[in-house]
């Protein structure tokens, strides 16, 4: 049976999660700053919310502003994950479950955001299925992993608040007061 000192580390399979996050930052920095840039600046947001184009709604904007958040705060999300993957902080194991559970809740929700705006279309394209079920799948293996693992509970020890002492036990324990001796 291994001790603590022997799980703790980024080994094992945290090397998979350390490499996801890596990839998962470049992948979305890759994926949505050129995709939101052109939106925002090629006349496609004008022309789907100004009133009277052939494409407007009025909840695109929304929409749109909406989804660029999400993914830039998503992005820097992964980002600030990968940090404190590599300095073993006590909150990695939290926030990345956080993160798994909120990007698969977002890709559903934000397909029906998208139904009703386009009712003609389907609710999910090749691309959103994609996507959910690889945030699926994530959250499905590491979501356990991090609740369970015997190294992730070692490993992510760093920046740990220490425990304040109870000050009425410390009073008691500097008078001299025995509780236990029926004084």
């Amino acid at each position: 049976m291994q001790n603590n000192t022997d799980l703790k580390g980024l080994s094992g399979w945290l090397i998979l999660v350390g490499i996801g996050l890596i990839f998962s930052v470049f992948r979305l920095a890759y994926l949505f700053i050129p995709l939101y840039y052109s939106i925002f600046t090629n006349g496609t947001f004008d022309s789907v919310t100004t009133p009277g184009t052939t494409f407007y709604n009025p909840f695109w904007g929304a929409l749109l502003i909406f989804e660029a958040v999400f993914n830039s705060l998503l992005t820097l999300t992964y980002l600030y994950l990968a940090y404190l993957f590599f300095s073993k902080h006590y909150l990695f194991p939290k926030i990345y479950i956080a993160t798994l559970t909120a990007a698969v809740i977002f890709i559903p929700l934000d397909a029906w955001f998208v139904s009703l705006i386009m009712p003609g279309q389907p609710t999910f394209d090749v691309n959103s299925v994609k996507e959910f079920m690889r945030g699926l799948v994530s959250a499905t293996l590491w979501i356990p992993y991090m609740l369970v693992s015997k190294r992730v509970k070692a490993t992510f020890v760093e920046s740990r608040p220490e425990a304040k002492p109870n000050p009425v036990v410390q009073t008691d324990i500097v008078a001299g007061n025995n509780m236990g001796s029926g004084d």
